[in-house]
């Protein structure tokens, strides 16, 4: 898979304002049309821009993969009403979560196949988004804290993690979610992957201070690290 590298708005944390599944990715209408055509390019995808809950900050609130779109409770109405509008053409299905907690994309760690849930999220949240993504969702903290996405990214063949996270919990993971996984960091030391880094099947992004040897542990990551 190809490495991009990516500044959004002159911010290097691609992916605190990025979301992407394999058909779309959701943007800020902010970002500038050679940014847009770079994530386009590298993940293979059209992009729509819109803002989330009045914010920019998709990948911290939204969760999904190619068979739905979770949006967090504060959401606005016209928000999920232009979601639903220009996602009806990849039949992907739309949840508006009542989860307490809205930061979904920093909860969740999901791919096609499976995901985990941060042990805070309600029992009956957990049942409704497994639902909408068509999946089976495990609750599982990771390194003892409630933030599954914001500490790891994955795509159906392999994924990186942050990189203090123990040999014996990586085993586990990787036996869970049925991929091999890559410690790393990105943005040149920063161990919360998620806020520099996008990606899904086809293609990923890091932010643009992501170094070489970063960048190397991402792509044996996502090259599927053995099991």
């Amino acid at each position: 898979m190809e490495i991009y590298k990516l500044g959004l708005m002159g911010n290097a944390n691609v992916g605190v304002f990025i979301y992407a599944n394999d058909k779309v990715a959701l943007v800020p209408p902010g970002i500038t049309r050679e940014e847009e055509n770079t994530i386009q390019e590298a993940l293979n995808v059209e992009t729509v821009r819109i803002t989330i809950a009045g914010t920019f900050l998709h990948g911290i609130l939204v969760v999904g993969n190619n068979n739905g779109i979770i949006l967090p409770r504060n959401t606005n109405y016209e928000e999920i009403d232009a979601l639903s509008r220009l996602l009806k053409k990849y039949g992907l299905n739309i949840y508006l979560s009542g989860s307490r907690y809205t930061a979904l994309g920093n909860m969740f760690l999901v791919n096609n196949k499976i995901g985990i849930a941060s042990e805070e999220i309600e029992d009956s949240e957990i049942d409704k988004i497994s639902d909408t993504l068509g999946i089976e969702i495990i609750k599982k903290n990771i390194m003892g804290l409630p933030i599954p996405g914001s500490l790891a990214v994955i795509n159906d063949n392999g994924g990186v993690i942050h990189p203090d996270v123990s040999d014996d919990e990586i085993k586990e993971l990787e036996e869970i979610l049925n991929i091999g996984i890559e410690r790393s960091t990105v943005n040149a030391g920063i161990p919360f992957i998620k806020s520099g880094l996008v990606a899904n099947n086809y293609g990923i992004i890091v932010g643009e201070i992501t170094t070489g040897p970063e960048i190397l542990r991402i792509k044996r990551g996502f090259e599927g690290a053995e099991k």
